[in-house]
């Protein structure tokens, strides 16, 4: 007598494969729903002495209604940052809202503490930007990421 291993495949376990239509090549290349890019680029550091600041660029792309523009370009400073997931903490009590990248204190305008702090502020914001709570009940994440004249003071 023949033994079968409990392993074979039997036809009389086989799932019916679902039969469907191939992707359009338009349907395979358009763009999701629900995109959203955030990139944190281009560092600036301005002024001299104890004056000196680093400001970054944030360009967002997306095609979430929530979002005014689908294409904008903003810049801002770490205290920008700073008072932005100040005031998310305070708008939005049922999210948790991840820290920020540390502040640094010595040889904060050397090129790797600039690169470093630019990749922790493109983390935070595409954690932030992606959460489907705050895309819709936060009156601050699309003014923050898309207004150029956003003013912290406005909102604190």
């Amino acid at each position: 007598m023949a033994t079968v291993s409990p392993f074979a495949r039997s036809s009389a376990f086989e799932e019916p494969r679902l039969q469907g239509r191939e992707q359009t090549i338009e349907e395979m290349y358009s763009v999701p729903e629900g995109f959203l890019e955030i990139e944190v680029r281009n560092p600036q550091t301005h002024g001299y002495s104890r004056k000196m600041y680093t400001d970054y660029e944030i360009v967002c792309r997306t095609n979430i209604p929530a979002f005014k523009l689908r294409h904008s370009s903003v810049r801002r400073r770490y205290s920008d940052f700073e008072a932005f997931r100040d005031i998310l903490e305070r708008e939005s009590t049922r999210v948790n809202i991840p820290p920020l990248p540390g502040k640094v204190f010595t040889n904060r305008f050397s090129e790797e503490v600039i690169e470093s702090r630019r990749e922790g502020l493109e983390r935070f914001l595409s954690i932030v930007a992606g959460h489907p709570l705050l895309q819709t009940g936060s009156k601050v994440l699309c003014a923050f990421l898309q207004d150029p004249g956003w003013d912290k003071s406005q909102w604190l």
